[in-house]
């Protein structure tokens, strides 16, 4: 799934692109939303939540959708062939110079801008909200602590406590913390989650690349992440990679057994 600062930057790029503009084409090819024609209207603005993101309109209403696994949206000039097979198109913007198409968009709704809440209303603050401030991170800090028996790789994945957050910089974050992703909540310091959640996603919300490491180089990105068998960075011991979660928290973990403490699966 991607993380937040993929939906962050490609809300940036499509509002960058549509903000201001009226729609001459605006399909929805989604079962639930084929009556709807956006055709006519204006964009008034994208706005990403956490891992959501809003398409907002001249009218009052809003258009929602999840990126879930394989989302994402991609621009392209009039006439320009699309780089994805136009059976997985969910949607698509166009306006005069501009065309905008999602595909795989899942979760997808067109709902009133205030009412937006009621699709987002239940996560925490989002880590790159650009109003930011010490009482999110206060409130993203107390949620995390009330999961105190919570596996702490489990907790970083639950949208609940802090919003954008994925496997990747969940992976990661258990890395630069020195804990293992199945170590409790309660060892670790709420405050300095959050603020290493919000530095990392920051880092890498305006470029492509996903770096941890602070290279952008290929292959040395990450400290463990999709590194199972290699030598860590740090000690050289091996990477592990190991499943944890149940249902929609089922991922594979990479860490490192001998930087990171804490309980570790038998292999």
């Amino acid at each position: 799934m991607p993380e937040g600062d993929v939906v962050y930057l490609a809300g940036k790029k499509l509002g960058s692109a549509l903000t201001g503009q009226r729609l001459i084409r605006g399909e929805l090819r989604h079962p639930r939303l084929i009556e709807h024609d956006l055709a006519g209207r204006t964009v008034a603005g994208v706005c990403s939540v956490g891992k959501h993101l809003f398409t907002r309109f001249d009218d009052e209403q809003s258009l929602h959708a999840h990126f879930r696994m394989d989302g994402a949206w991609h621009l392209y000039s009039p006439g320009q062939r699309w780089r994805r097979p136009q059976h997985q198109a969910r949607a698509v913007l166009s306006t005069q110079d501009r065309e905008a198409v999602g595909f795989c968009l899942h979760d997808m709704a067109v709902l009133a801008t205030r009412d937006e809440h009621r699709l987002v209303g239940h996560l925490g603050p989002d880590l790159l909200k650009p109003d930011w401030s010490g009482d999110d991170a206060v409130h993203a800090a107390r949620r995390l602590s009330e999961r105190a028996d919570v596996e702490i790789g489990i907790a970083l994945l639950d949208q609940r406590i802090m919003a954008g957050i994925g496997n990747l910089y969940m992976t990661e974050m258990c890395f630069l913390l020195g804990v293992s992703p199945w170590a409790p909540v309660r060892i670790v310091d709420p405050d300095a989650v959050v603020a290493l959640g919000r530095q990392l996603l920051l880092a890498n919300a305006d470029r492509p690349e996903q770096s941890t490491t602070g290279d952008l180089a290929r292959g040395r990105q990450h400290w463990v992440y999709k590194r199972g068998g290699q030598p860590c960075r740090r000690c050289g011991q091996r990477v592990i990679r190991a499943a944890q979660g149940e249902g929609v928290y089922a991922r594979h973990t990479y860490y490192c057994p001998c930087c990171q403490s804490g309980f570790h699966p038998v292999q």
